[in-house]
């Protein structure tokens, strides 16, 4: 397949560049409105209780606040002329189209925790109506209308649908703004590795090529699913840094052919080598990705579908429109001068052979390193993203920090009991209401319930039945809100309503519950999705390499790197350590929950990316020389230097996360170049050799019936050689 693949290409490559070019433009013309099918939001699992909850609240047209106006009154919140301004701005924005649930201190009985404590501020809470891209829509409208000076009124919007309008236009904004600083810099490191500007330009045109092709694949995709705007960092980043990826290893062979080959066989045995490679890499990619859809999350799944189509169309510009390019510009793509690649033994060559020397001292050394980085996320508190992670400039953030510092926020984190099969009786709420109402609020952690049947404090009436309150009514059912005594209180208040029996079927939803119920919903899928893609890695692994020992040693050496990942991002991020160094951000005492899960398959299928190129050519080498460790040092030295230039590319271009203004993002930033990195050097210079020379012949075992099913289904670098007779180490040059 791949010889007929280049025989094509060498035959029809200004045919195929034609092609490329066409699909890139008509993707690029269909990304211009790309953005506007995008969802915001996804962050949450609509499978659980709160989730069902929420969705049972939007179809009857109600749901959690998630819109607030923080309203300053020169002469205090309880003057005259105030409290007629305030009534008419609540008024007015509910009469709004699209809003629910209107209400505020000055028309909810003056409640304590609508108020500032010095007096001076004032809450109107309302709710949008609508999923999170159809509040960003309505909000696009409502903001300029409210914003400022209100008839004698200073107005601040804020709110959790604030929030997420923000943070897609943030991650936008970000993600241009990273990708102006990736491809220069990838640019000038390219030419310090080939040396060459045609050469350096290679990739960078593949990857644009794949970029474009992946937008528009994007924009289809958009229109038959639901897709996240976290999903675009995903597509630009990841894209760029895989193309750069395979066509590091593609143009390091093609060059190191032209040496001794033609070009025409230079092409083909590129194309049969490390273009094998390449494309069992992308598949590799891709099934770790693929692990994410077993997370119910839209914005995880989301990011799956995106990764998988990056890597595959990386993979796929690499192995048409890279080798094309080779065809056109022909002794343009120069190689170095020197002896061949099998004759050199620089410096790879020689750490390998100092590794192997000292197995168990280096073996040793290194995991206690990497257990000493990984022991604080023994410590890892994981927690929903809300506005603390957004810039200062952010206004979300501006009014949330407002109300944090000088209110009760309890009323803003209330919980909603949805009861949607409460029967209520006819001319007044049922009884068992009333009752569930009063029970709820004499709770440890609650201060007020309002229900259909009035509001209860303490387990008294407070306020009777009003036509305010018949906003409880939904459908068929009713549902309650419960606020907490303080924000403080609400995760708790969580747990204290769930066990407390109900007359009637009950979801409790909001806020606290909503992060809850996403976080053990993570937690829960984990295993699962941990459990597929080892297993599926076993397999794709041993189809490479023939050893049933590679496979596990593989994974367990990715998942070391990993715990040192997590153990700095802990470090940084959840106790706040380099903050100023990093941008700034606020620390919160937790990390975003999604985070751990983006970062283990984005880093895991890196790492498996890195062990593809590492193996691949270890094995060629075993192959040829049927020495262990003749094939560790000589593999090592092949692609020693290319892995640690993929490397150090890759990470490049993901420090572009850093300018991103979101904390959750600027945490991708550190972790998968440390990840990386990590896996290119200590991991592949260090612990895998050792591992190996302790393994010796045993690391290339399979039982019987293994061998016979790797012969057939075998993925090879190269030609499938004919059997040899394995042959000492001091045969090949190794004096261990």
């Amino acid at each position: 397949m791949s010889a007929r693949l280049a025989e094509l290409i060498w035959r029809r490559g200004r045919a195929v560049l034609v092609t490329a070019a066409v699909l890139a433009l008509l993707g690029g013309a269909a990304s211009a409105t790309l953005f506007d099918k995008l969802t915001a939001g996804g962050l949450t699992d609509p499978t659980t209780e709160s989730g069902r909850a929420a969705a049972v609240l939007a179809r009857s047209g109600q749901g959690a606040p998630n819109l607030t106006l923080l309203v300053t009154a020169p002469a205090g919140v309880d003057d005259a002329t105030a409290t007629e301004a305030g009534t008419r701005l609540t008024r007015k924005l509910a009469e709004e189209p699209g809003v629910r649930d209107v209400s505020s201190y000055w028309t909810a009985g003056r409640a304590p925790q609508l108020r500032s404590e010095d007096g001076g501020r004032a809450l109107v809470v309302a709710t949008v109506a609508g999923d999170e891209t159809a509040a960003g829509k309505r909000l696009d409208t409502l903001l300029p209308r409210y914003e400022g000076e209100q008839d004698g009124l200073d107005v601040a919007v804020g709110g959790y649908a604030v929030f997420q309008q923000e943070a897609g236009k943030q991650t936008q904004q970000d993600g241009a703004k990273g990708e102006l600083i990736a491809f220069p810099v990838t640019l000038v490191i390219l030419f310090v590795v080939f040396g060459s500007v045609v050469s350096a330009l290679l990739p960078l045109i593949v990857a644009f090529v794949a970029l474009l092709v992946g937008m528009g694949l994007m924009w289809i995709l958009a229109s038959v699913t639901d897709l996240s705007v976290f999903a675009l960092s995903v597509v630009t980043l990841l894209g760029l840094g895989l193309a750069v990826d395979y066509c590091l290893l593609m143009v390091t062979r093609y060059r190191d052919e032209l040496r001794t080959a033609p070009r025409r066989e230079a092409l083909r045995t590129t194309m049969v080598t490390a273009g094998r490679t390449v494309a069992f890499s992308a598949v590799t990619v891709a099934v770790v990705l693929a692990g994410l859809l077993f997370f119910p999350l839209p914005a995880v799944r989301s990011m799956a579908y995106a990764g998988m189509l990056t890597a595959l169309l990386s993979a796929g510009a690499a192995l048409t429109v890279l080798p094309a390019l080779f065809v056109v510009l022909g002794a343009r793509v120069e190689s170095r001068r020197g002896g061949s690649a099998r004759e050199r033994t620089g410096f790879w060559h020689r750490l390998a052979l100092f590794v192997m020397r000292r197995p168990v001292p280096v073996v040793t050394v290194a995991l206690a390193f990497l257990i000493l980085l990984g022991a604080p996320a023994l410590g890892m508190r994981l927690g929903m993203a809300d506005e603390r992670s957004m810039p200062e400039s952010s206004k979300a953030r501006q009014v949330a920090t407002a109300i944090r510092e000088g209110f009760d926020s309890g009323e803003l984190n209330a919980l909603q009991v949805v009861a949607p099969e409460a029967e209520l009786a006819e001319g007044g709420p049922a009884e068992e209401v009333a009752g569930y109402a009063a029970r709820l609020s004499r709770l440890p952690h609650a201060a007020r319930v309002d229900s259909v049947a009035g509001s209860y404090a303490k387990g008294a009436l407070v306020s009777p039945a009003s036509p305010a309150h018949e906003r409880f009514v939904i459908g068929g059912g009713t549902y309650l809100s419960v606020v907490p005594a303080s924000a403080a209180d609400a995760k708790a208040l969580v747990g204290e309503v769930r066990s407390l029996d109900a007359p009637f079927e009950t979801l409790v939803g909001g806020i606290a519950a909503v992060d809850r119920d996403t976080t053990r919903s993570l937690a829960d899928r984990l295993p699962y999705a941990l459990g597929a893609v080892a297993l599926a890695m076993v397999v794709l692994l041993f189809l490479l390499t023939g050893s049933v020992l590679l496979p596990v040693l593989a994974l367990m050496l990715s998942g070391l790197s990993l715990t040192a990942t997590f153990g700095a991002l802990v470090w940084i991020f959840q106790e706040g350590h380099l903050a100023s160094l990093l941008g700034g951000f606020t620390v919160t005492g937790t990390i975003a929950s999604i985070v751990p899960v983006m970062l283990f398959a984005l880093s895991f299928g890196l790492a498996m990316d890195y062990q593809v190129f590492m193996l691949a050519r270890i094995r060629e080498e075993y192959e040829r020389t049927g020495s262990p460790t003749a094939a560790v040092a000589m593999g090592l030295e092949r692609v020693g230097r290319m892995v640690t230039a993929a490397a150090v590319l890759i990470s490049v271009v993901f420090l572009a996360f850093l300018v991103s203004g979101i904390t959750f993002v600027k945490a991708y930033g550190v972790g998968l170049p440390l990840a990386v990195l990590m896996d290119a050097t200590l991991i592949r210079g260090a612990l895998l050799p050792a591992a190996m020379r302790l393994g010796g012949r045993a690391t290339w075992w399979a039982p019987a019936p293994l061998r016979r099913l790797h012969r057939r289904y075998a993925i090879r670098e190269g030609e499938a050689p004919g059997t040899r007779e394995a042959r000492p180490a001091e045969q090949d040059g190794l004096r261990l």
